[in-house]
């Protein structure tokens, strides 16, 4: 083979390998966007809500303040609001037996009175009155008006019946039938009807998780690699604790969360169904990460930097403490985020320690029960309602913008303060 030859066949090796590198780019780029159109198609609509205009007579005899002059905030919420619900929810299509009265009843949320209640409170002066609300629409007429509910298939095979489709349609035609945001979604716990289930509870989970996983998890870290890589001696045992570091880096997150169940729970008797214990789960989790993102970015200081500092005569640990700790900072902060990124999209230990409860109230406290966006995923995914499948889709959105905002943090951090040297 000459020499010309040979240089053809290794430049058609070397396209060959740019081509097969490219290809594998190419399909990660598309399968990527094929999960993200998917979950952006389904999860969408889930920000939005559809409304009923309804008719409410907040009459003074039905609310049983008829005696009452100028009645108070207090005695307006205390008041009886049965008859005037009653009235407003039967009062949307005429009925002519007790079937169709509660089919015309179950086209508002389960949610309907207490908005009702919430209307009055924040607009006493229309008390005696006649107004028309927008009152949040039941799950199934929710997803028959977005679209995603299919109204062309037997009546037994149905959520709707005939004459809730001949309802919504009179409804359409009078203008009575809107979309808003759906405050639900975001300033509300949990709940049994995916019209009204939010992720506020998951969201403050997480958010109590990840701080107490962060002010556990960095300084124990920054401490241990900072010993590790520059006081420790270089003897058997030291090289024991560095293969155990590195080893529980790949421990399945599943292990740790029996750890939790079994220490903290059962041993230290801390609250089940806490962020608080997930929190602490999730640092025991982070820890090896963070030990080996800080020892290489430790290793990663030119010695010529300790040297010139025990030259001109700092001691040892003015030398690691006021140099080569703030010069390894950026790389120890940039592992940091990812392995707090990474203990955001946990699901398997937080399941082991109880925070797969169903939580419908907002914690307020490190100790309250509740959940976490992964574990909310999890949980919706698993009910058969049509409304929680968008519900599902709308927080993995949220999920996946937040682990994008904290790896960006990170490239941020890291070209920002990273010495070239």
């Amino acid at each position: 083979m000459t020499r010309e030859q040979r240089l053809q066949k290794r430049y058609a090796a070397e396209k060959r390998f740019k081509f097969l590198g490219l290809g594998a780019i190419a399909i990660s780029i598309f399968f990527v966007f094929l999960l993200l159109f998917k979950v952006f198609s389904t999860g969408s609509t889930a920000f939005i809500k559809t409304t009923i205009m309804t008719e409410v007579d907040f009459n003074k005899e039905l609310l049983e303040l008829g005696d009452v002059k100028e009645p108070t905030l207090k005695q307006i919420k205390d008041a009886e609001f049965f008859d005037v619900t009653y009235k407003a929810a039967t009062g949307l299509f005429p009925y002519s037996n007790d079937e169709e009265e509660k089919s015309v009843k179950t086209l508002l949320s389960g949610n309907y009175e207490q908005e009702i209640k919430n209307y009055l409170l924040n607009n006493p002066k229309y008390l005696g009155k006649k107004v028309t609300i927008e009152l949040t629409a039941s799950d199934d007429l929710d997803q028959l008006h977005k679209g995603n509910f299919p109204r062309n298939i037997p009546e037994d095979r149905r959520r709707l019946n005939n004459f809730q489709l001949n309802v919504y349609d009179n409804l359409v035609e009078q203008g009575k039938i809107s979309t808003a945001f759906s405050n639900y979604f975001f300033f509300h716990g949990d709940s049994r009807d995916p019209e009204v289930a939010g992720v506020a509870g998951a969201v403050i989970g997480s958010f109590f998780s990840i701080i107490i996983c962060l002010i556990i998890a960095f300084p124990i870290a920054l401490m241990a690699a900072v010993y590790l890589e520059e006081f420790a001696p270089k003897n058997t045992l030291t090289d024991i604790i560095e293969i155990n570091i590195n080893n529980l880096a790949a421990v399945p997150s599943i292990v740790f969360g029996l750890l939790g169940l079994g220490m903290l729970l059962s041993v230290f008797g801390l609250p089940r169904s806490t962020s608080l214990v997930g929190g602490i789960t999730l640092s025991l989790m982070t820890l090896p990460t963070i030990i080996i993102a800080c020892r290489a970015s430790l290793k990663a200081v030119p010695p010529s930097i300790r040297e010139g500092a025990l030259a001109v005569g700092a001691s040892r640990v003015q030398t690691v403490m006021h140099h080569v700790v703030p010069l390894a900072m950026p790389g120890t902060l940039s592992g940091t985020i990812i392995g707090l990124a990474q203990a955001l999209g946990e699901t398997a230990p937080l399941l082991l320690i109880g925070m797969v409860a169903f939580v419908v109230d907002v914690p307020s406290v490190p100790t309250d029960p509740s959940t976490s966006l992964p574990v909310q995923i999890y949980l919706w995914s698993e009910s058969a309602e049509r409304g929680f499948v968008e519900k599902t889709s709308a927080t993995i959105m949220l999920l996946i913008a937040f682990l994008i905002i904290m790896n960006s943090l990170a490239v941020w951090a890291r070209q920002k303060f990273e010495r070239k040297w």
